[in-house]
């Protein structure tokens, strides 16, 4: 019964709810404050050359408290800050890898949270926040059109809780088939576990020239970080079902390692050679120490 009750106060069944409150008070970072005309800033606090008020959000520190609604204050004595619609907004765009082999040891649920969080930093900053669903088929892809503010959180929950694991189409894929839905300048969000025969070099590319900075997400199982294995195995390719058959698999973990280092150096080198970001981690940690200690240290959030 308690635990009927715990469930039913929340607000999604993505995050805890102490998770969402700190998110809603964090912002997204990009190296490049990219938007869709010449003129203003992205949604924000700053207001300035604001067009009208669009939501309210809480004071962080290094805001500009020229835009602190003082009437709030007096009220609750908690400073809350005034956001302005501008002529330019910030499009965040999220590429959430649902293909077959994200089904493996939990990591697409941890993906959903990533993208839950960083999406809620974004919606409560006014950004113009969409989600793709990549690797389901070679058709239209299920997405979520660009939504923003608090009035939006609903909704985009909804679209992350009800997304489902499966299909086979490569992230470089799924990336051409985002860029011919998606218009607007600011960040992509890539959470994958780039385990394809690809190349996303071209895919990169090509978010890179339509104005967006790419923050890469790399989520592999523990076993797909450290197997441990011996004896003579059959491998099985969770979306091709292709299968390989290996004698005395224990001499092959050096190469694995050896290659699986190798991409995470080469997924890191091709985000930051497009002024991006990169982050490997396991579908183990904690959510709160990726979100509060790792992109938080790094730069990603504040």
């Amino acid at each position: 019964m308690n635990n009927m009750s715990i469930a039913a106060s929340q607000f999604t069944t993505l995050l805890p709810n102490d998770v969402l409150a700190r998110s809603e008070r964090m912002r997204l970072n990009p190296m490049r404050r990219r938007t869709n005309r010449m003129r203003g800033e992205h949604m924000s606090g700053k207001g300035g050359t604001s067009i009208e008020f669009s939501d309210y959000r809480e004071y962080v520190a290094g805001d500009d408290i020229r835009y602190v609604d003082w009437n709030i204050f007096s009220r609750l004595n908690q400073p809350y800050l005034k956001l302005y619609a501008h002529e330019e907004e910030m499009h965040v765009a999220i590429l959430l890898d649902s293909s077959a082999s994200m089904e493996f040891e939990g990591k697409f649920d941890l993906a959903r949270q990533v993208a839950a969080s960083l999406g809620v930093m974004g919606l409560m900053n006014v950004e113009r926040v969409s989600v793709y669903t990549c690797g389901q088929g070679r058709g239209r892809m299920p997405f979520l059109k660009p939504c923003s503010g608090r009035s939006s959180l609903k909704r985009f929950f909804q679209f992350l809780e009800q997304t489902e694991v499966g299909g086979s189409i490569p992230i470089e894929e799924s990336i051409e088939q985002v860029l011919k839905q998606h218009s607007g300048k600011g960040i992509a969000i890539v959470i994958s576990d780039f385990l394809t025969f690809g190349d996303v070099s071209r895919g990169f590319n090509l978010l890179h020239g339509a104005g967006l900075e790419i923050y890469g997400v790399q989520v592999l199982g523990p076993t797909e970080l450290n197997p441990e294995l011996a004896g003579d195995m059959r491998f099985v390719d969770a979306e091709s079902n292709a299968t390989l058959d290996v004698s005395s698999v224990g001499e092959l973990l050096g190469l694995y390692h050896q290659h699986r280092q190798a991409l995470e150096d080469y997924l890191g080198s091709q985000c930051r050679k497009r002024s991006g970001r990169f982050i490997a981690t396991s579908s183990e940690i904690p959510l709160k120490e990726l979100l509060f200690d790792r992109l938080l240290r790094n730069g990603w959030i504040r």
